[in-house]
């Protein structure tokens, strides 16, 4: 029921520290990723609650802070929980809480008019607000990487299967699809949506856009976007303190090891929190290294020696030594472009 175990099965201790890297690195970076929004978010919704201006500081609306207070106050006492079933409420009303934000993004494509930034001109309006198909720049190089980093469920798929009630292969199917269906029916609506609000002038965050203070609406989508993030960062720590249980052959529950764990974990992960100076980089670096090993190599390689030995299997293993290929090609790709990136652009830059 753990990924590790089926990598040790199949390639011995080799594969089980690579799977067990690819899947820490890929969860650790999602709830990074996840915290960054505390980070950005819950700051400007304190202050509009507050009444004051954008500029005003103050300890208490300090972004490092606030993550700090928010993962030792409401995330820790979550992942100190035995089973991962309990989560399931929790992960359902960040699920809500998501579809609100896209039926927002939506409403508020048809309620803001297109933003020029440079002079209000009717060259400037045709050009800016007509929607281009295909872009490349600077940060295209981030799109699939980003793209793979947010289809990467696989380490959380066992834990997932073991926790079904009557659990077989046939309904874990099903529960595979119908979330992969809408996570990319929300995805989608929110990417297109949200480029046809601002064309050229979105940002990698896209609600730092909707800057108006007196919103009422975008204040509820912000804090509606930070329960959700919060209530799922729980989900990913839980595998990945399983897999280092697992790697540790420490698989029987202990109260004390299971607490001083996971303090540890939140506390390293804080630090890189409030370190790392953006989204940008996380998206870069999982996307590249571990969301492309668990998608693509990893499932691949695995299938491949598991049907080693049987001859009915000759056409999934060709797809599957497809697919490996294309993860390959896609590592040749993608990390040569990113680090090129890095060393050509600053880090305050703004991305599409």
């Amino acid at each position: 029921m753990v990924y590790e175990k089926l990598g040790e099965q199949v390639f011995g201790t080799t594969g089980k520290l690579v799977i067990f890297g690819a899947t820490s690195l890929q969860n650790t970076g999602a709830m990074l990723s996840y915290l960054f929004i505390v980070k950005n978010e819950l700051p400007s919704a304190i202050k509009f609650l507050m009444g004051k201006e954008e500029a005003f500081s103050a300890w208490y609306v300090d972004g490092r802070v606030l993550v700090v207070i928010v993962t030792f106050g409401i995330i820790l006492p979550l992942c100190l929980l035995k089973n991962l079933g309990y989560l399931g409420y929790t992960s359902g009303f960040s699920l809500s809480c998501m579809v609100f934000f896209l039926i927002v993004v939506i409403y508020k494509k048809f309620q803001i008019p297109c933003i020029v930034s440079e002079l209000n001109s009717t060259i400037a309006n045709s050009t800016m607000c007509t929607p281009k198909y295909v872009t490349f720049n600077s940060k295209t190089v981030y799109a699939l990487p980003t793209i793979a980093f947010a289809f990467v469920c696989h380490p959380s798929v066992l834990p997932i299967y073991s926790e079904l009630k009557d659990r077989s292969q046939k309904k874990m199917q099903m529960v595979s699809n119908i979330s992969f269906f809408a996570m990319f029916v929300m995805y989608f609506l929110t990417a297109i949506f949200g480029y046809l609000t601002f064309y050229e002038n979105v940002q990698s965050d896209l609600l730092h856009k909707y800057q108006s203070k007196d919103d009422i609406l975008i204040l509820t989508v912000r804090l509606a976007v930070i329960v959700a993030v919060i209530l799922t960062v729980p989900v990913l720590f839980f595998t990945v303190r399983s897999s280092l249980f697992e790697l540790a052959k420490k698989t029987k529950f202990n109260l004390c090891r299971h607490v001083l764990v996971t303090f540890i974990l939140l506390v390293i992960i804080n630090l890189l929190v409030i370190f790392i100076p953006s989204m940008k980089d996380i998206f870069g670096v999982v996307g590249v290294t571990s969301a492309n090993m668990l998608i693509f190599i990893l499932p691949s390689s695995l299938y491949l020696k598991i049907t080693n030995q049987d001859g009915d299997k000759g056409t999934q293993r060709i797809w599957a030594a497809l697919f490996l290929g294309l993860g390959v090609l896609f590592s040749l790709v993608s990390i040569p472009l990113v680090i090129y990136d890095w060393a050509c652009s600053s880090s305050n830059d703004e991305g599409h």
